[in-house]
C-alpha cells in the first residue's frame, strides 16, 4: 500500500509538472524572441526620420554609426536609385535578395531567417515614394537570452514539487501502513491463542475504526471462551450433587468388596468432577439480565428440591424445616439456575456439617425483593468474604469454592447479593436476596421489613464451603 500510494502520488505530480511546466517554458521562449524582435524593431525606427530626409550617403553613414549601439555590424541600409542617382547599400547585408524584393514588393516589415539568428527587415518610405529597407540582424543568442535560465528554474521547481510530493505520500504511506500492520500482527497473535492481543486505536479514521472493531471482537472472545470455561466448571458442579447422594448411600452398604468398590468407585467419580471444576474455573464469570418474562415460582422450586434433600435428611437423622412456600413467590431468576443455587447450598449442609445436623430453608417476599435464607445448626465459615470469591475454598478435599459462587451469580443476576453470617440455630446462615425492581440511587431498595427481621451477624465459623 505505501509504495503504490507513492508511485500513484509521483505520476500524478509528474504530469502536473509536464502540464504546467512545458507550456511555461514555450511561452518564456516566445517572450524571449518577441523582446529581441521589438528592440530590433526599435532600432530600425531610429534611422527613419533621417531616411525621409535625405539620401546623402554621408549623413546616413553617421546616421548608421549612431544607431550601431551594440557589437558588430548589425544594421545595414538598402536604398534604391532615386534621380539619376545610384542604389546604396550601407552596412552588411545578411538577407537574401529575395527576401528583399518581396519585402519591398509587399511593404510591411518581415523576419527571415540567416546563419547565427535572424534579420528584421524594415520598410521605410522615401521622399521620391520609393521604399529603402532598414535591416537589422538579431544574433541567436538576444533571442534565447534567459531562457536557459527560465527553463532550469522551472525544471528545479518541477524537481521540488515531485520529490514533496513523493516524501508526503511516503509519510501517509507509513501511517497508513503502520495501523494495518499491528492490526495484522494482532490478529496473528489472536489466532495463535494470545487472547491478550489488542491493537492502539490511532492512525487514520477507518482504521480507527477498525482497530476499535478487533478490540471489541477479541474482548467478546475472551468473554465467551471465559464463559464457556464457567459453564463447564458449573455444569460439573452441578453433578456433586448426586455424587452427594450416591455417596451417602454407599457408606449405608455395609462391608463386603461390592460396597468398597462402590464406594471406590464414587470417590474416583468425585475426583474426576473436582478436576474438571479445577481446570475451567480460571475465568471470570459475566452474568447477563434475564429477558422479559424470564422467572419461576421460588416457591414451587424449594418444594421439589427440599423434597429431594429430605429423603438424604432422614437417612441422617437430620431435622428439616421450610418456611413462606405455602404461596407462589415470582422471581426473576430461570428454575434451573434456581435448583442448581438450592443443591450447591444444601449440598454444603451435607458435604461440610456432620450427621444430625439440623438445617432450614425460609422463603420471604417483600414488595422489591425476595429473601431466601437457607440455615444450619454446623460449625460454621470461618471467613464468609473469603468463601464468596470465585474458586475460593476452606473445606479442604472435595471443595473446589464453585457454590457459594453459583449463588452469588444467580443473585446478582437479579441486581441483589449474597451474605454469609450466623444463623438461629447456631451456625451458617445463606442470605440471598433476589431483586424484583430496579434498585435505587444508593443500590439498596428493599422493604424495611425484611431488613429489620434479617441482620446479618459477622461472627467467625469454622467449617468450609463449596
Amino acid at each position: 500500500m505505501r509504495w503504490a500510494l507513492v508511485r500513484v502520488c509521483l505520476a500524478v505530480t509528474a504530469m502536473v509538472v509536464v502540464a504546467f511546466a512545458v507550456p511555461l517554458g514555450l511561452v518564456v521562449k516566445e517572450m524571449a524572441r518577441d523582446r529581441a524582435i521589438s528592440d530590433a524593431e526599435r532600432r530600425a525606427a531610429a534611422l527613419g526620420p533621417t531616411l525621409s530626409i535625405t539620401q546623402d550617403r554621408s549623413e546616413l553613414t553617421r546616421a548608421l554609426a549612431a544607431a550601431q549601439d551594440g557589437p558588430g555590424n548589425r544594421i545595414a541600409l538598402h536604398i534604391p536609385a532615386t534621380g539619376g542617382a545610384p542604389a546604396l547599400d550601407l552596412g552588411t547585408r545578411r538577407a537574401a535578395e529575395d527576401d528583399l524584393a518581396t519585402t519591398r514588393r509587399l511593404g510591411r516589415a518581415s523576419i527571415s531567417a540567416v546563419p547565427g539568428g535572424s534579420v528584421l527587415l524594415q520598410p521605410t518610405a522615401l521622399s521620391s515614394g520609393k521604399i529603402a529597407l532598414v535591416e537589422v540582424f538579431v544574433p541567436e543568442a538576444e533571442m534565447t537570452k534567459g531562457v536557459q535560465r527560465a527553463w532550469l528554474v522551472l525544471g528545479a521547481v518541477g524537481i521540488a514539487l515531485i520529490v514533496g510530493s513523493v516524501a508526503v505520500a511516503d509519510r501517509l504511506g507509513i501511517r497508513m501502513v503502520k495501523p494495518a500492520r499491528r492490526l495484522v500482527g494482532a490478529a496473528h497473535e489472536l489466532g495463535e491463542g494470545r487472547l491478550g492481543a489488542r491493537v492502539p486505536e490511532e492512525g487514520p479514521t477507518e482504521l480507527r475504526l477498525a482497530a476499535v472493531a478487533f478490540n471489541s471482537m477479541a474482548d467478546q472472545v475472551v468473554q465467551l471462551l471465559a464463559n464457556e470455561r464457567e459453564l463447564a466448571a458449573d455444569l460439573s458442579h452441578r453433578l456433586r450433587t448426586p455424587l452427594t447422594v450416591l455417596r451417602l448411600n454407599a457408606a449405608s452398604l455395609g462391608d463386603g468388596p461390592a460396597a468398597e468398590q462402590t464406594r471406590a468407585a464414587v470417590e474416583q467419580l468425585e475426583r474426576e468432577v473436582d478436576t474438571i471444576i479445577a481446570t475451567a474455573r480460571a475465568a471470570k464469570p459475566q452474568t447477563a439480565a434475564p429477558g422479559p418474562g424470564a422467572g419461576c415460582d421460588a416457591a414451587e422450586v424449594i418444594r421439589e428440591r427440599m423434597g429431594f434433600w429430605s429423603a438424604l435428611a432422614e437417612d441422617e437423622g437430620r431435622t428439616v424445616r421450610v418456611a413462606g412456600v405455602e404461596r407462589p413467590v415470582r422471581i426473576p431468576v430461570a428454575r434451573a439456575d434456581l435448583a442448581a443455587a438450592l443443591d450447591a447450598l444444601l449440598g454444603n449442609v451435607f458435604r461440610h456439617t456432620p450427621e444430625g445436623t439440623a438445617f432450614s430453608v425460609d422463603v420471604h417476599n417483600g414488595e422489591d425483593a425476595v429473601l431466601v435464607l437457607v440455615s444450619d445448626a454446623g460449625p460454621g465459615i470461618p471467613d464468609p468474604r473469603a468463601a464468596l470469591a470465585r474458586g475460593a475454598s476452606s473445606g479442604g478435599a472435595g471443595s473446589t469454592g464453585l457454590g457459594l459462587d453459583i449463588v452469588r451469580r444467580l443473585a446478582e443476576s437479579t441486581g441483589g447479593d449474597v451474605r454469609i453470617g450466623r444463623s438461629v440455630l447456631g451456625g451458617t446462615e445463606v442470605r440471598i436476596w433476589l431483586q424484583l425492581r430496579d434498585r435505587g440511587a444508593d443500590g439498596r431498595r428493599v422493604t424495611g421489613r425484611l431488613r429489620r427481621a434479617h441482620r446479618v451477624s459477622r461472627r467467625p465459623r469454622t467449617a468450609g464451603a463449596s
